[in-house]
């Protein structure tokens, strides 16, 4: 595979800043790269794909291969890999950056309660759990885009090609054809760090799963109320409700039925550094309770990474404290089967480098 940019007046296949397009020219494993990277080679497989009159300026040109690979251990002892060290993947759907910055959020604030003294030292085992099945859930669905992309088998051909016909005309092979889907966060749902919901809860969101943001009312984003020192407990309701809570802030109309639950479960944290966010049952909050399922006296716990630790319907201080205990890696997670990827590379041969 060939990635050059050029300057062109006519079309090409991605536009990008200051009038640069980039072309992507797939080659067979028979191709010389060397031969096929010199100016004069690259300047008649644009001049192809532009026509005769169309002019244009290389910028720059390299040479690369679809490559899916991970280390079977983030974590060596003191030595703990994050980023492209540890993992590599095609570069369809901005996978490698994004799990890179994912990684680093993950780790820093495990790191930091370690240091602190509010954690074991076992939390940064944690870190490899997580981001290893992260990782292994980033190769699938890289793996399945470079294989649609470039097929490997007759069958896969014939596949991608009936996608690519059909979608022309009908919607449903429209959602088939996998040109690189954009990352999206790993749900952490198995982790041992995360508190099973004992309460109903509708939606897609689940213990584990990142926290979805939201519009608060000309008050900004509901993520940035939150804290990325510490954990952040959400509640939604009036916030007179809690407002003697530690650091809790917000304020809205009408004061629930649940409100006097909700601060005694927040004012028994109160010295436990829970950073607390109000969320008033207003049309400017809207948004934010339908994506979190919310009801009066509804609690979401996140951490600081930040992924939704726990949830609660009607929440107890015992409850809580449970939960934040858990999430620190301070008690073990009771009843619940391991959360640890395969090792086996039987089991998963994603971890060879797939061309």
């Amino acid at each position: 595979m060939q990635a050059l940019s050029a300057r062109a007046t006519g079309p090409s296949q991605a536009k990008q800043a200051d009038g640069i397009w980039r072309i992507d020219f797939q080659w067979g494993w028979e191709a010389d790269p060397d031969h096929e990277r010199k100016p004069e080679n690259i300047e008649l497989r644009v001049r192809a794909l532009l026509g005769p009159h169309v002019p244009f300026e290389l910028v720059w040109a390299s040479v690369y291969t679809f490559a899916c690979r991970r280390m079977d251990a983030f974590r060596h002892g003191r030595v703990l890999f994050a980023g492209d060290a540890p993992h590599g993947v095609s570069p369809f759907g901005a996978r490698g950056a994004n799990s890179g910055v994912q990684d680093a959020d993950n780790l820093g604030w495990k790191l930091a309660a370690v240091l602190q003294g509010q954690a074991p030292e076992a939390l940064r085992d944690t870190y490899a759990l997580e981001r290893e099945a992260a990782a292994d859930e980033n190769i699938r669905h890289s793996t399945r885009s470079t294989d649609f992309i470039t097929p490997k088998s007759p069958v896969s051909r014939m596949f991608r090609d009936a996608v690519l016909q059909l979608s022309r005309q009908h919607d449903f092979a429209r959602s088939l054809v996998n040109s690189g889907r954009l990352s999206m966060p790993s749900v952490h749902a198995g982790s041992p760090l995360v508190t099973p919901d004992e309460d109903a809860f509708a939606g897609p969101l689940l213990p584990g799963a990142p926290a979805p943001d939201a519009p608060l009312d000309g008050e900004g984003w509901l993520l940035r109320r939150a804290t990325h020192t510490g954990f952040t407990a959400l509640v939604f309701g009036d916030g007179e409700g809690c407002a003697s809570a530690s650091g809790c802030e917000g304020a809205g109309a009408d004061i629930d039925a649940n409100a006097d639950a909700v601060k005694a479960a927040l004012k028994a944290l109160s010295g436990s550094g829970l950073n607390t966010v109000c969320i008033p049952r207003t049309p400017g909050h809207a948004i934010a309770w339908q994506r979190y399922d919310a009801l009066p006296g509804t609690v979401y716990l996140l951490r600081p990474d930040p992924h939704v630790c726990a949830r609660w319907r009607r929440p107890t201080p015992a409850a809580v404290a449970a939960a934040l205990d858990r999430a620190l890696g301070r008690i073990a997670a009771p009843d619940t089967e391991p959360f640890a990827p395969s090792t086996s590379n039987a089991e998963t041969p994603h971890r060879k480098a797939l061309a």
